[in-house]
């Protein structure tokens, strides 16, 4: 879960590094619509955060990770890919933050479920101190990253590598236990 996170940390500072530039000056979204844009990602957020129990007891709580890690970074693919006229475009990106919002959500309450659950109470800070510091040092690295690699070989060859790179973010979590993981289980003294 760590790796998985990390890649995606990564690879989603790099594009947000850029969205707002790119949105606006790539895509011509005046500054309120970025901003009622940008607002869709809270209330997928909040629609995430009411339904990740429901999901996770139906697909499991693994699978219920597994899902966050997609639906936080896919849906992003659609920022590069939109074009057109500006509804289609404003429609695009709705949807991206939208999902993605909703994804986080999946992938956070999820993870920090199984986190909660398998770590040992006297080990619990410790681990999550690792695992901060590992997920907030990361994210400055994309940004630059992001920045520089925008500079050097434009913005949205840019966003497609950072939505790319996120969404490798699975490859650390689908192979693991995490997948078969249904059920949280009683927590470990």
């Amino acid at each position: 879960m760590l790796l998985s996170s990390a890649t995606i940390n990564f690879f989603n500072y790099m594009f947000w590094a850029l969205f707002v530039l790119y949105a606006s000056r790539e895509l011509d979204v005046t500054p309120g619509l970025l901003g009622a844009i940008l607002g869709a990602a809270s209330i997928g957020g909040v629609l995430g955060s009411m339904l990740t129990g429901r999901v996770g007891r139906g697909l499991g709580i693994g699978p219920t990770y597994i899902v966050g890690c997609l639906l936080f970074t896919a849906p992003l693919m659609l920022v590069p890919l939109a074009g057109g006229p500006q509804p289609q475009i404003v429609a695009m990106l709705f949807l991206a933050e939208f999902a993605s919002g909703f994804g986080v959500m999946l992938l956070d309450i999820s993870g920090m479920s199984i986190s909660a659950s398998l770590v040992p109470d006297r080990l619990r800070a410790r681990v999550a101190g690792a695992h901060m510091l590992v997920n907030y040092g990361i994210r400055p690295l994309g940004s630059l990253a992001g920045g520089a690699l925008g500079a050097t070989i434009g913005l949205q060859p840019t966003l497609w590598i950072a939505t790319v790179g996120a969404m490798a973010g699975l490859v650390w979590s689908v192979p693991s236990p995490i997948r078969r993981l249904h059920d949280l289980p009683d927590q470990v003294e």
